[in-house]
């Protein structure tokens, strides 16, 4: 028998949080009936997956970062638009919804990150901490979603919504200024990109993390009690007995 599951609080603080929010509901409300949320997902999935192959065409056929551009938005329609579909049709599957979205979101990232590692516009070692760090920050989330029971969705005004327009700039920047110069060193852009969102993802992840170590210990200190002496003592009888 499959246990409740009480949704976690959502909180998503992106700059254009507000306005999404009202387009997707609008969108919702207009979507054909055939169309259901699992095909949005698939559809963010897929998208996804074609965005790292379009960047990974890049390196050798410029061209492809107008697919770039256009996987991101279609990825955006389906990743945002899914759950919105079900909550406006009154189908929520809160423990699949949630498991569902977020393990192709993290597909989703290794398939963009591994494409700009093959397409040369990205040092494979700094994509390898990239997405080291986007994980850990996204382990951080989903633990905090199950023991804090809050779903952090955004941090500092910065969303998936927010990270796809950032992405799609530089997909389209790479047109005009592949090569960047910082102190008199040439770098790849999306080498700097690296370079900028492996830290901030780490802070991210250490700020959360000590948030929310502070909530659980002032939730559950760490209490003297004769009754847990007791209980311990009454564990290891039983422990011996079995062992004898």
């Amino acid at each position: 028998m499959v246990e409740s599951f009480k949704e976690a609080q959502r909180n998503y603080g992106g700059l254009l949080a507000a306005t999404e929010k009202r387009t997707l509901i609008w969108m919702a409300e207009r979507m054909p009936a055939a169309i259901n949320s699992d095909h949005l997902t698939g559809l963010g999935l897929v998208s996804m997956f074609a965005v790292g192959v379009s960047f990974a065409l890049s390196g050798r056929f410029t061209g492809a970062l107008w697919g770039v551009v256009f996987w991101l938005a279609l990825n955006w329609f389906g990743d945002s638009l899914d759950g919105t579909l079900a909550r406006v049709r009154g189908h929520q599957r809160p423990r699949y919804g949630f498991y569902v979205d977020h393990i192709f979101d993290s597909f989703g990232a290794m398939f963009v990150l591994g494409g700009l590692a093959l397409s040369g516009r990205m040092t494979p070692l700094i994509a390898a901490v990239v997405l080291v760090a986007y994980f850990l920050l996204s382990i951080e989330i989903f633990l905090a979603t199950y023991c804090v029971g809050k779903f952090q969705m955004s941090f500092w005004g910065a969303g998936p919504t927010e990270l796809r327009i950032l992405l799609a700039i530089g997909a389209l920047t790479l047109f005009v200024k592949p090569i960047v110069t910082i102190a008199g060193t040439r770098f790849a852009l999306f080498d700097v990109g690296g370079m900028v969102a492996a830290p901030v993802l780490l802070l991210a992840a250490v700020v959360a993390t000590v948030q929310h170590v502070r909530v659980l210990y002032l939730a559950e200190p760490l209490v003297a009690r004769p009754a847990a002496g007791k209980a311990f003592h009454n564990f290891t009888d039983n422990a011996l007995r079995v062992a004898e």
